[in-house]
């Protein structure tokens, strides 16, 4: 049996993965009327907005974001901080992985990341793209990258998919 015919989908999974090849593009929809306006929007007084991540694309199969490597994101040396590589990548894991949630809450079980080439200044662009996603769990990988499009950063993340908590009254 062909690779694309051996698919399996979670009930009510918004894609379906492969045990051959991971998550397959072609049957990864993200839900109807999310933008990166409100994305950016939703980081308003956020860590995010401290650093000065910014989504810039919701592509076929993936989320993108950039960060600016500066004061902000330095480490002592003057480079890029560790640190900063992986706020950029579970802003983004947790923000795609929210998306795909189909109303639920996602929570980050695990992260992690390899830290591949320094970076002094200018602007990193990371680059979410699914390699599960399932009724209770999510994993993403991440691959960051300088303005030369070289790997700064590869990082994967699993995600806890949550019944989503009720509003609260003020």
């Amino acid at each position: 049996m062909p690779v694309a015919e051996r698919r399996t989908c979670a009930a009510g999974a918004r894609a379906c993965s492969s045990s051959a090849d991971g998550l397959s593009t072609t049957a990864f929809a993200w839900p109807e009327g999310v933008s990166v306006e409100a994305l950016n929007a939703r980081s308003a007084g956020t860590l995010m907005q401290a650093i000065g991540i910014e989504f810039t694309e919701l592509g076929d199969g993936y989320l993108r974001a950039t960060m600016p490597v500066d004061a902000r994101t330095h480490q002592p040396y003057g480079l890029l901080h560790g640190g900063a590589s992986v706020a950029l990548a579970e802003t983004l894991g947790s923000s795609a992985g929210m998306l795909m949630a189909g109303g639920n809450a996602v929570v980050g079980l695990e992260i992690n990341a390899n830290h591949l080439r320094a970076v002094r200044d200018g602007l990193v662009t990371g680059t979410a793209r699914p390699l599960h996603i399932g009724r209770s769990t999510q994993v993403w990988e991440i691959r960051i990258e300088d303005e030369r499009a070289r790997a700064v950063c590869i990082s994967r993340i699993t995600l806890a998919v949550l019944p989503q908590p009720p509003a609260t009254s003020a």
